[in-house]
């Protein structure tokens, strides 16, 4: 059995997610902009209800479980509940670690545990010799901070190579992504008008 804590939901007090919609520049953040719908974007990050006091945010709490919980050899897993699609991740692994656990064991926790809970850590979750092997690269060492998860600069998928800030393909060929759905659809006229 594995717990996935899902902490920016946490019950208890304020979600960590407003935690972070609080403290960081999500409008600005030139990833989420590339990525997200401006609609999208702009209602979750623009004008957000509720600031609470650090003290007043219990996913921190938690967070010590969870640490608890893997020093004692359990499985622990990461899912950020879609709060925030590409940052969301980040903001949940930053906060099961905000209980006092060592970064390799937050790292462990968003890999290995969480391919042993879905019975999958044969063939995922750590860089072994015939397992799959998708790669997140980072500018930033996340063992120095688990913040520079976030500095994604290029995923390997199946052997190609693609940039995180636009999905272009890079390696073994260069490639242009597709455009996103919502770039590419037209907007629906009002009833009885040709606009």
């Amino acid at each position: 059995m594995a717990v996935t804590p899902t902490l920016l939901v946490s019950y208890g007090g304020p979600w960590a997610e407003n935690y972070f919609y609080s403290r960081e520049d999500v409008w600005g953040d030139k990833k989420l902009q590339y990525f997200t719908p401006y609609e999208e974007l702009a209602r979750k990050s623009r004008r957000r209800p509720g600031w609470f006091m650090d003290e007043e945010h219990v996913f921190q709490k938690h967070a010590m479980f969870m640490n608890d919980l893997v020093k004692a050899g359990g499985i622990a897993g990461i899912g950020s509940h879609g709060q925030l699609q590409g940052l969301g991740y980040h903001w949940e692994l930053w906060s099961v670690a905000s209980g006092g656990m060592e970064n390799h064991d937050a790292l462990k926790v968003a890999t290995l545990h969480g391919a042993t809970a879905l019975g999958l850590e044969t063939d995922l979750g750590s860089i072994e010799a015939g397992k799959l092997a998708d790669i997140l690269i980072m500018a930033q060492n996340p063992m120095d901070s688990l913040r520079n998860t976030n500095s994604l600069t290029h995923v390997i998928k199946n052997g190609t190579v693609y940039s995180a800030d636009t999905l272009d393909e890079v390696w073994p060929v260069t490639k242009k992504a597709a455009p996103f759905t919502w770039q590419t659809k037209k907007p629906v006229g009002l009833p009885g008008t040709d606009k």
